[in-house]
């Protein structure tokens, strides 16, 4: 890896060296693994104790903190920016260059169809297929073994991964990433219980993603029964999130993994699902909700609102509930003992006049 004087990265990232002496750095890394001659960061006033233990040669820190107690006599260089996590993905890049995109065009050894339509620097990857009247637009990676549907429509500048699925007419619009072996458009969970067996309700809609989507590895988002299964704007799914039918995503909203909606479920925009969320059917989750790990979500959840546990409650409900729950073995203790107390008085009360002590 290059080596580069620590002036010169600072000078990169507008920042000024507020203790120590500046040497060479040869590398970047995190704040627990960084080391001598590499540099690292703090976010915030809880990582600036951290400092302190490091062993690296530099650390990026917020303006505001130049001068906080708890870097006096740091081993690491101090360099203040205005916003250290942007400093150090700049600096980061200068240690882990990306290749470049390479100039492939459309493979001889992928499959597309003569209606398929492809724009301008555009790679097609061996392996990949394009199905009759697929559209792809200009500037996009179709990776080995991805397969696009009849009549499905990619935008401007996307990436698809290898073994992505984009069933019949599904479409997603400019700058969207889609990770490997996600499906998007298979037909949603939809039956109806007649004469004694299962009886399959067709799915027709589709899935429409906004621009500037992201969707993680082998996560399945289903396709609608009538209208469009729809993702917002600016929403980031992590990978095996899976999204039932009908279901309607605001703009900006952050699943974690193995998150799970059920059907016909709506959020707002800026909402957060933790890891391992289970939505039932139906449900409404206003926007900037919040829902915390593993919680099971059986109602509708107002704008703005914490929840957590199985059901999901508010925050602080759950956590007076939890902490109930808790005590039952010492709450069971303190009522067999008042128990036993009662058992004595009664016995006294019940026993004749002088009848003992």
């Amino acid at each position: 890896m290059p080596t580069r004087p620590l002036l010169e990265l600072a000078r990169l990232v507008e920042g000024r060296i507020v203790s120590g002496e500046p040497g060479d750095i040869h590398d970047a890394n995190s704040l627990t693994n960084a080391g001598p001659g590499e540099i690292t960061y703090a976010v915030d006033e809880k990582n600036l104790r951290r400092v302190k233990d490091s062993r690296a040669g530099a650390c990026l820190i917020q303006e505001k903190f130049a001068t906080h107690a708890e870097l006096q006599d740091v081993t690491p260089v101090l360099v203040a920016v205005a916003d250290p996590l942007d400093a150090f993905l700049k600096i980061l890049a200068q240690y882990r260059p990306q290749p470049s995109r390479p100039e492939l065009g459309i493979s001889p050894a992928a499959h597309v169809d003569p209606t398929a339509r492809v724009g301008k620097q555009t790679n097609i990857h061996p392996g990949a297929v394009l199905s009759a009247g697929v559209v792809v637009g200009d500037r996009c990676e179709i990776h080995p073994g991805v397969v696009l549907g009849a009549g499905a429509r990619v935008g401007n500048d996307c990436v698809l991964h290898p073994h992505v699925v984009l069933y019949a007419g599904v479409e997603i619009q400019d700058r969207v990433i889609i990770h490997a072996g996600a499906v998007l458009g298979a037909d949603g969970f939809g039956y109806r219980f007649r004469g004694g067996r299962f009886e399959k309700i067709p799915q027709l809609g589709t899935v429409l993603v906004d621009s500037d989507v992201e969707i993680g590895a082998n996560t399945t988002i289903d396709r609608g029964a009538i209208g469009p299964t729809r993702v917002g704007a600016g929403t980031k799914l992590d990978n095996q999130v899976m999204i039932g039918h009908n279901c309607q995503l605001g703009r900006h909203n952050v699943f974690a993994s193995q998150v799970g909606l059920a059907g016909s479920v709506t959020t707002g925009d800026y909402v957060r699902l933790a890891g391992q969320v289970g939505v039932a059917d139906h449900i409404e989750i206003g926007q900037g909700a919040t829902v915390g790990a593993k919680a099971g979500v059986l109602r509708n959840i107002p704008a703005g609102e914490t929840q957590v546990g199985i059901p999901a409650r508010p925050e602080k409900e759950e956590f007076r509930i939890v902490m109930a729950t808790s005590r039952t073995p010492e709450m069971r203790q303190t009522l067999r003992a008042v128990e036993e107390r009662l058992q004595r008085v009664e016995q006294q009360l019940a026993s004749p006049p002088g009848a003992g002590s």
